[in-house]
């Protein structure tokens, strides 16, 4: 028996016997034909993983002031997909692009964190050049075979509801695993080298660990979601809801909960406008989230006292 049956035998259990049965319960509770198709149904799942593992990560990423490091992430990943796609189209090999990109976007996050720590006054030129690096070497690559992986490396820059598949799902729901667990056991720590890293230092922890495992699990983050999201709006995913939350949390617990709230209304609503007429679903995300964002804000502008009071 090899070592992930037994695990990879559990998600289908749940994704079909658990998850499943009661999604189509549902749909047929509301009348919504959507929630029992199983393509609809992995959709999501994959949405709201996203959106537990995307402002979990993204709310220290925010407060430490380096929001910029996702989308910096975001398009070597794609640099990554680009190059696991174009050995395989010159080589015939049959990499994997998430396993390419997972490789170049962690050896990237560990390289940003180096930046960040040594650039000083100019580590935010520098993530732009490693942004803009990324994505111009993912073009380059596109453009080497005379476009013949512009076909599959489309999914990954916009995202497609009907390309997420049970692997996708699975790695997805691992990752949720993952990362939230690492973020439980370390979150103390995470959370003293965020907001006052000399104390930190002073209180003998290991500063540097810490900040690289964040920069490495939001590049798992991105990689992850790249599927769903898109290359281009996957990093809104860290830092919206973030920000949404950030105008109404009064601890930074509660600012993570909430940051996770907002990302699931937006994930749940995004994907289902996105079934309903036929857009991106990453989009779609994003511009749920987005609006939240607009009526806290606005909330906090003109509060119900106010206009009770007029």
């Amino acid at each position: 028996m090899q070592l992930l049956d037994v695990p990879y035998g559990i998600f289908e259990w749940f994704l079909e016997d658990a998850y499943g049965t009661r999604m189509d319960r549902l749909g047929e509770y509301l009348g919504v034909r959507m929630l029992g198709y199983p393509y609809m149904q992995r959709a999501y799942l994959a949405a709201v993983c996203i959106a537990v593992i995307g402002p979990l990560v993204g709310t220290f990423l925010v407060h430490r002031e380096i929001s910029m490091i996702g989308d910096t992430l975001a398009h070597t990943a794609f640099a990554g997909v680009a190059v696991g796609l174009f050995l395989n189209a010159t080589l015939s090999l049959s990499l994997s692009p998430l396993l390419t990109a997972f490789v170049t976007a962690v050896v990237t996050a560990l390289l940003v964190e180096l930046l960040i720590e040594h650039g000083g006054a100019y580590s935010d030129t520098s993530l732009a050049i490693v942004l803009t690096g990324g994505f111009a070497l993912g073009s380059v690559l596109i453009t080497a075979t005379d476009g013949g992986i512009a076909v599959g490396i489309d999914a990954y820059l916009f995202g497609s509801l009907a390309t997420v598949s049970r692997a996708d799902v699975a790695l997805l729901v691992a990752m949720c695993l993952l990362v939230g667990g690492l973020v439980t056991l370390a979150y103390r720590p995470l959370l003293y080298v965020t907001f006052d890293t000399t104390g930190a230092r002073a209180a003998r922890l290991n500063v540097r660990l810490y900040k690289r495992l964040m920069v490495v699990l939001t590049a798992l983050v991105v990689v992850s979601a790249m599927q769903i999201m898109g290359v281009i709006l996957v990093a809104a995913m860290l830092v919206v809801p973030v920000a949404a939350a950030a105008l109404v949390a009064r601890s930074f617990k509660r600012s993570i909960l909430l940051a996770i709230l907002v990302a699931e209304f937006a994930a749940v609503a995004g994907v289902t406008v996105s079934y309903s007429y036929g857009i991106a679903a990453g989009g779609s995300i994003v511009l749920a989230a987005i609006a939240i964002y607009a009526a806290v804000l606005v909330g906090r502008a003109f509060p119900l006292e106010r206009l009770r009071a007029q």
